[in-house]
């Protein structure tokens, strides 16, 4: 469950208005899971988009603390996109990050909508950027070991790897950003259509018109269909066990939407 801004040690606060000076009003995010605290700040010179989790012990990050980590790792390689880091504060033990602030509306992936041919170009000019330094280790096939060999999964592509319709925002003179870049790392260049797979079946498209969309890009028709089956198979393992302790509706709907997509290939997932 999120924090409030008011659930701040005063000693964070501090820190954080020592760089922004005094703070008129904080607008919690809407959405969102990955930090303690997501909230937009209004102050003297504008708005900045904060980020905030508690450590577990004063020298102990936790997983939220974790991911705030990679995101401020990866923010300087990937600015094309990612809303620039302004600053970072530890202190009290949190970390804060705040992001530059961007006026803009999430993506839509319904069928038929404009916003999947800007989707289709920011995949296509981040697949084509370097890998940085910082992710070389982050591999992001390690998220379904436990269902197997996923060896076949492996690459040295930079991936978001969570491009959901609200980690996509569009603003105003075609703009558009990526935010939330907790999953980032390396992988095979197809995983980051795959991942996409069931956000456009629960978006309204069935999974031959979802993998049609998939078939423009040469990541995907490149890879061996055992490839892909693998990873339909392995994605939908992962999701019906997760429900074990996260029965939450959204949980069940991207299980139940990795099932039809891994049915679709011909691979029945195990019954809850």
């Amino acid at each position: 469950m999120r924090s409030h801004w008011s659930d701040l040690p005063p000693e964070v606060i501090s820190a954080v208005t020592a760089r922004t000076g005094p703070i008129r009003r904080v607008e919690p995010a809407p959405a969102g899971n990955h930090a303690d605290i997501a909230a937009t700040i209004h102050t003297a010179d504008g708005r900045l988009f904060v980020k905030a989790a508690r450590k577990t012990a004063p020298d102990t990050d936790g997983p939220e603390v974790r991911s705030l980590r990679w995101e401020a790792a990866i923010n300087p390689h990937v600015t094309e996109y990612a809303p620039r880091l302004h600053w970072t504060v530890e202190a009290g033990g949190w970390l804060v990050l705040a992001f530059e602030y961007v006026q803009a509306r999430h993506a839509d992936y319904t069928p038929g909508s404009p916003d999947l041919n800007t989707l289709t170009k920011i995949i296509g000019r981040l697949q084509a950027r370097p890998l940085p330094d910082v992710l070389e280790r982050k591999r992001v096939e390690r998220r379904w070991e436990s269902m197997g060999d996923m060896t076949p999964l492996a690459g040295n592509t930079l991936l978001h790897a969570d491009l959901n319709p609200a980690n996509v925002l569009l603003g105003d003179n075609d703009t558009a950003y990526v935010v939330d870049w907790t999953f980032a790392g390396r992988g095979a260049a197809f995983l980051e259509i795959a991942l996409l797979i069931p956000w456009l079946l629960k978006a309204g498209h069935t999974p031959t018109e979802a993998e049609h969309w998939a078939s423009q890009f040469p990541a995907w028709t490149t890879t061996a269909p055992a490839t892909i089956d693998l990873f339909a198979r392995a994605f939908a393992d992962k999701w019906q066990a997760n429900l074990a302790t996260n029965y939450e509706p959204w949980a069940l709907d991207h299980a139940t939407a990795a099932r039809k997509w891994a049915t679709h290939r011909h691979y029945d997932a195990p019954p809850s």
